[in-house]
């Protein structure tokens, strides 16, 4: 639901009198960051609070569990040792706010690019190892009833139908699915699963882990899945060369994991979850543009993040392609001609151009959200003003995509590898030109430096 800032700071002084946090002397101020839940932080006296909560009744309509079970979720994760931010207060019905809860606030930052320019990265990837292994020490029992039991062959299915309901019209993402119907492994014992335990949602200080975050998808399941999930291309955001958090390398954080856990890690399920999540990802960020739509939330981020789909596509190839024949993954692909210099009147691309150019000088006036948000919609007129210079590929077809779900097609066929990399590049080059994967992709397929 929308709220306006009088109501939302009369609803957190019901909510802090109500459990005896005192008066407020801070108002809400809203967090920037949060691809679903808002974030908004406050104080009572001298102590800093964050409310999370869901932007509208809407969004949590499906959900597994609710907010109060989220937190008592986290509380469950302290009594293990895990460095959670303790919940304070969940939300009533008759404090207006809607759905959600109060956390008290914790010292550090979330931000990547703060985080991985720390002084001791091996050091936070140990830390980092050790409360993932606390929750995964977390069963059945120690939670409340509700929160599900993964069943790996229904989650597949249930991503299968989410592409089609999404169109079917994505070749790599159905060559994804159809990996994962081949290669499903046998279940093992459930474990509490973060279900987003990556950079992004983990509070650092110095160097040092204050707090693990986001804890809305909470599940049991292969611990598999969460260690590869933090180890996806798109949660080391710069650093591409630390494939573990962006931190280190992927065989320190599992021998820190093992070595507190005591159970070993299995390279081939680490590497079906990493499929399994790049393709959940990337059906994520297409329903993005789907819950816009709807009116669900109609937040300028909603449609951005649907066009980093094409990211996760390019991370799918690159893992899948690993089976294709090695005619196949060397047969060299050729670079994109450069379109010649514009004339006549401007196209909807320069305008696109025109306009970013113009918020940039209005960025100093604006702070908090509102800033955040300029830089978004900077980003959405950069889509646009790089869209007008490409061409339509191959790459939307759904005939070709549903072949591939089929298993009638694939990447045996020849020259199938090379049209969906260059398919690919050209996506990605419009839609997220400095994502990192994208340069080392550049640097294998076409040779650059």
């Amino acid at each position: 639901m929308g709220i306006s800032a009088d109501e939302l700071s009369a609803g957190l002084a019901r909510v802090c009198a109500r459990v005896g946090l005192g008066a407020l002397s801070l108002a809400p101020q809203r967090l920037t960051g949060g691809a679903v839940m808002e974030s908004w932080r406050f104080a009572c006296g001298e102590e800093a609070f964050v409310l999370r909560r869901a932007p509208s009744l809407a969004f949590m309509e499906g959900r597994p569990y609710g907010h109060s079970s989220e937190a008592a979720l986290i509380e469950a994760a302290r009594a293990k040792g895990v460095t959670a931010p303790e919940v304070v207060a969940v939300l009533e019905e008759a404090d207006g706010l809607g759905s959600g809860f109060v956390m008290r606030a914790l010292p550090g930052t979330a931000d990547p690019k703060v985080i991985l320019g720390c002084d001791d990265p091996v050091g936070l990837l140990r830390e980092a190892a050790r409360d993932l292994a606390r929750i995964h020490s977390l069963r059945q029992a120690d939670v409340p009833e509700g929160v599900p039991v993964m069943d790996y062959r229904a989650a597949i299915a249930d991503l299968k139908q989410q592409f089609m309901d999404a169109g079917g019209d994505r070749p790599i993402i159905a060559l994804g699915l159809r990996w994962l119907e081949d290669n499903c492994p046998q279940e093992v014992e459930p474990v509490l699963n973060h279900g987003d335990y990556r950079m992004g949602n983990l509070l650092v200080e110095g160097s040092h882990l204050i707090g693990v975050l986001d804890w809305e998808i909470a599940h049991f399941g292969d611990p598999h899945e969460d260690l590869a999930f933090g180890c996806m291309a798109v949660w080391r955001f710069a650093r591409y060369d630390r494939p573990a958090l962006g931190l280190g390398s992927i065989a320190d954080y599992c021998a820190a994991y093992e070595a507190e856990s005591g159970t070993k890690v299995d390279p081939d399920r680490f590497r079906f979850w990493t499929i399994y999540r790049t393709v959940w990802w990337a059906l994520g960020c297409l329903k993005m543009a789907a819950q816009w739509r709807s009116g669900a939330d109609r937040m300028l981020e909603r449609v951005v993040i649907s066009r980093r789909t094409s990211e996760q596509e390019l991370d799918l190839l690159l893992l899948l392609e690993e089976d294709a024949p090695e005619a196949e993954r060397a047969r060299p692909l050729e670079p994109k001609i450069a379109p010649g210099p514009a004339t006549g009147e401007a196209d909807y691309g320069e305008i696109a151009s025109a306009i970013s150019e113009w918020l940039a000088t209005i960025k100093d006036r604006l702070e908090g959200h509102d800033r955040f948000q300029l830089a978004v919609a900077r980003n959405a007129l950069g889509i646009l003003a790089r869209e007008s210079d490409s061409v339509v590929f191959d790459f939307f077809y759904h005939a070709l995509a549903q072949r591939f779900l089929a298993g009638t097609d694939g990447l045996q066929r020849e020259h199938a590898l090379e049209s969906l990399r260059r398919d690919v590049l050209a996506k990605v080059e419009v839609d997220s030109p400095k994502y990192p994967a994208l340069a080392h992709a550049r640097k294998k397929w076409l040779g650059e430096n």
